[in-house]
This record gives structure tokens, sequence and C-alpha cells, in this order.
């Protein structure tokens, strides 16, 4: 049986979880909060989480996890039978994890942990993060799912990365940088599955559990 490995209050292990809830893939879960030490680093080689351990050993880095689950688990398929539709799904997910995550979580330090931003954090992310959301924008079908009619892989990086862009766009400029996007009534339908409504319940029990930790 897979061991997904990790913590719940991470969005790259929630994009896995979704995926492997929605796969209906039979798997456990082992808390790590992303530790150096050297059993870690034997499986996930820079400390990051999430990683898998299969019967053939371990894997890392949250989008190759759910190429392998797709062609290890072809049943319930998360990604389109047609090449050119699987390579759309993938193009979201790629905008999602590179281009917007990664540049929003330059400001997660201050939005979240009481950190301060570096000089000229804030106001050079700005500008770079607008853009790609407008890239995004174009990407984007919400017919009703991100890549279009059916729920995809690229569902479950969106489901656990926009809540997240909006919330910290909130807090650091003031406003919502997805408002214009139909963000709501996207995550509303999302909300209706039970694989959504169990990996949000248990991000929301995990960083508590985080939060007491960092204060203990």
């Amino acid at each position: 049986m897979i061991q997904l490995v990790g913590f719940a209050a991470s969005n790259y292990y929630n994009k896995v979880k979704l995926a492997l809830l929605e796969k209906q893939i039979e798997f456990t879960e082992v808390l790590n909060w992303a530790s150096k030490d050297e059993a870690t680093l034997s499986e996930s080689p820079l400390g990051k989480v999430p990683f898998i351990r299969t019967e053939q050993g371990s894997l890392c880095e949250s989008q190759v996890i759910l190429e392998y689950l797709e062609d290890a688990y072809p049943a319930q398929p998360l990604f389109p039978a047609d090449a050119f539709a699987a390579a759309k799904v993938r193009e979201l997910a790629w905008f999602l994890d590179v281009h917007i995550e990664l540049v929003a979580r330059r400001l997660y330090g201050e939005a979240f942990f009481g950190k301060t931003a570096a000089p000229g954090v804030i106001d050079q992310t700005r500008p770079e993060l607008e853009r790609n959301l407008a890239a995004f924008a174009r990407l984007a079908k919400f017919a009703p799912y991100v890549a279009g009619d059916t729920f995809s892989a690229a569902d479950c990086v969106a489901a656990v990365h926009l809540p997240l862009i909006s919330m910290t766009t909130r807090k650091i400029y003031g406003e919502d940088f997805l408002a214009a996007l139909p963000i709501k009534p996207y995550l509303a339908l999302l909300g209706e599955r039970p694989s959504v409504q169990r990996v949000n319940a248990d991000r929301k029990e995990n960083t508590a559990l985080m939060a007491s930790r960092a204060g203990g």
C-alpha cells in the first residue's frame, strides 16, 4: 500500500492526497514536517514533502507523483485519453505550481507566519503575480472545472492553490487578485466532492497542530 509522507497543512501534500482520494487508491499517511534527517533525505533528497513510498521505492515531487499515480493506477483517470487534452491539463498544473503558487510563496512568511518580507519583495512580486494570473485566466476554462467539463489533475492543483492565493493577496495587498475569475462558484462546486471535504477538514486539523507546535 502507498504511504503518503508529509503534513496536511501543505498544499502540495494535499494536491497528491486529493489525487489519491479521487482515484480511490488505498494509502496511509505518515506525518513528517519536512525533516532534514538522513532517513528523510534518503527518500526525498531535498527533504521536501510530500513524497510517497511504494513497493518499488520512494518518489518525490508532487507533479511527478501525480503522473506516476496515473500510469500505475489507470482506473478513475485524472488525465484525458486524448494526448493534446492531457497536455492541456498538464499545462494548467504547471502554470498553477510554477508561475502562480511559487511566486505567491514569497509572501507567505509575512502573510501567515509573522515574518517580514525582504525589502522590495512585496512590490516586486505584485506585477509578476498579476501578469501570471492574467496568463492563467487565458488558459483556465471553469466549464465548470478548470480544464473543461471533467474533474482532472488540474483541479487537484487548483483546489489547493487558489484559495491560498486569494488569502495571500488579500492580506498583503488588500485585494483579491482572483476576484475577476469565477473562483467562488468553482470552489463551491469542488466543495461538494467528498475528497475535497476530507482534504479541507484534515488541513484545518493539521494547521492547528502546526500552530500549537510552533507556539510550544
